[in-house]
């Protein structure tokens, strides 16, 4: 028979395991509280299409008082849309998030003609997305935006050649 001392280890055991295999999905959760949502599942829930964050989200965090969020990528992401577009996400961006809007955001950029600039803000009006860059906007169908584009390649991501093509209804406008 075993001395008591020794079955409260064995006991112990089993059970500092258990906690040590589910302290991680807790800890990777970000304080959300649901450890189901996945980044894209938490831009839909906030009415966004899952195709304005690249593939390889591997996290989030937000404060749902606030609305203040970042999301966590496995690395600075870019690529290009279309040849024209290209985009800049660093491994840690975010800003704040509401229904249909995105604002205050760091960590994004587009290069239009010479410049990176930041994208300020997005804003879901009907089926279209309006991206701000503070002095100009350009609004695009949400339809352009139900596939995530991938690091490095964007849409054009095939072996054989298919391109999807970003459509926009006014190139610029400003503000």
């Amino acid at each position: 028979m075993f001395p008591p001392r020794q079955i409260a280890v064995t006991l112990a055991f089993p059970l500092l395991i258990i906690f040590l295999t589910t302290l991680p999905p807790l800890i990777t959760a970000g304080g959300n509280g649901d450890t189901s949502l996945t980044a894209y599942d938490l831009l839909v829930s906030y009415g966004f299409p899952v195709g304005i964050l690249p593939q390889g989200a591997i996290g989030y965090d937000l404060d749902k008082n606030t609305g203040k969020f970042s999301v966590h990528l496995n690395g600075s992401c870019s690529f290009a849309l279309e040849g024209s577009y290209q985009l800049r996400y660093k491994s840690r961006f975010g800003g704040y998030i509401a229904k249909n809007r995105l604002s205050s955001l760091y960590g994004v950029s587009v290069k239009i003609l010479f410049l990176w600039l930041n994208i300020v803000e997005v804003v879901k009006n009907g089926d279209n997305l309006e991206f701000s860059v503070g002095i100009a906007s350009a609004s695009f169908p949400t339809y352009n935006f139900l596939v995530c584009p991938q690091c490095g390649c964007g849409l054009n991501c095939n072996s054989n050649g298919h391109i999807l093509k970003i459509r926009n209804s006014n190139l610029v406008s400003s503000v």
